[in-house]
């Protein structure tokens, strides 16, 4: 009998093979094991190109007929830049189809499921959800939500400063943790700062030292001011954008952003914790303390007057980078 769980993850590895490149699709991992065990594996490729499960498909050839395919999504069932999954695999004959999470994209929704399940093929659903789950998690927000998957990256000393009194930041932490923060760009759609941040630090925000998984060059997300930019600012071309928070959040989804990374400073990751928009805080956390009263906190604006008030989330993970830490923090799920 088919070890589901281990086929599904080989697909789930599979899929952190587009990671970079896939987006704003789904990234999107499968494999398909023919009648006699022989088996192809795939992903979503750049846009425009195959989905997973075609490549999939392409690869096999006849030995997709009589097949079990695993899927870490449901297969699409609807015209975008490429035909739908779903009408590929009926065609190839695959007789089985393993899925782990239902694709709450509104074009999609279980129509996937549904169509291969009329035409006679049999679908499982679950093997492996918790685990698509947490990779897909940006995408599964957006789509639930029409709102980017918003991580919020703080970098700070042990005592929680990110800046001296005299404004100086650079550099908290070491080359390990920077490079880190460039991987957490390449994986974003937009990268957002405060107008303050422009003035002060005149920051790039270009994705730097990190390649894709083919060996090409990774997509430079999106720049995004909150407030507007000198003219002769280097994050220029940007997109400046004003208003609350949760209204600049729903047009940059409706823009297609999937995840949105909010880089600084301390009063704009202040006001998009405040107002419940982080899904993932990720800190960076140097070896080293500031001491007195003097320097920037992590987050500006009113905190919590008691300890019954306080923010609590939940530490997904644990990194040592070189001498520093990162701590992943999770909030509540707004998806649900």
């Amino acid at each position: 009998m088919p070890d589901h769980d281990a086929l599904m993850a080989r697909a789930v590895a599979r899929a952190e093979h587009a990671r970079l490149t896939a987006p704003p699709n789904p990234w999107v991992g499968a494999v398909l094991v023919a009648a006699d065990g022989t088996s192809f594996e795939g992903s979503t490729q750049r846009p425009g190109g195959n989905h997973a499960e075609r490549q999939v498909l392409d690869r096999a050839g006849p030995r997709a007929a009589g097949a079990t395919l695993y899927a870490t999504l449901e297969p699409c069932s609807h015209h975008g830049r490429t035909a739908p999954c779903a009408d590929a695999v009926i065609e190839a004959g695959v007789a089985r189809v393993i899925v782990a999470v239902v694709d709450p994209d509104p074009n999609v929704a279980g129509r996937g499921i549904a169509a291969m399940r009329e035409a006679g093929v049999e679908v499982v659903v679950g093997p492996g959800a918790e685990a698509v789950e947490r990779q897909l998690r940006p995408y599964l927000v957006h789509r639930r939500t029409g709102r980017p998957y918003v991580v919020l990256k703080l970098a700070a000393t042990l005592d929680g400063r990110t800046a001296a009194a005299d404004g100086t930041s650079k550099w908290i932490t070491g080359p390990a943790a920077r490079a880190d923060a460039h991987l957490l760009r390449a994986r974003s759609d937009a990268i957002l700062v405060g107008a303050g941040t422009v003035r002060d630090d005149d920051p790039r925000l270009t994705v730097r030292g990190v390649l894709a998984a083919d060996g090409l060059p990774v997509r430079e997300p999106l720049r995004v001011v909150l407030g507007s930019a000198p003219a002769t600012a280097a994050i220029r071309p940007c997109l400046e954008l004003t208003g609350d928070p949760a209204d600049v959040l729903d047009r940059l989804g409706e823009r297609g952003v999937v995840q949105l990374m909010v880089e600084g400073g301390a009063t704009v990751a202040g006001r998009f914790h405040a107002l419940g928009l982080v899904d993932r805080y990720v800190v960076y956390l140097a070896p080293a303390f500031m001491g007195g009263d003097g320097g920037r906190p992590l987050l500006d604006g009113e905190g919590a007057a008691t300890i019954g008030e306080l923010f609590r989330g939940r530490i997904e993970e644990v990194q040592r980078l070189g001498e520093d830490l990162r701590i992943d923090v999770v909030g509540p799920d707004r998806s649900n």
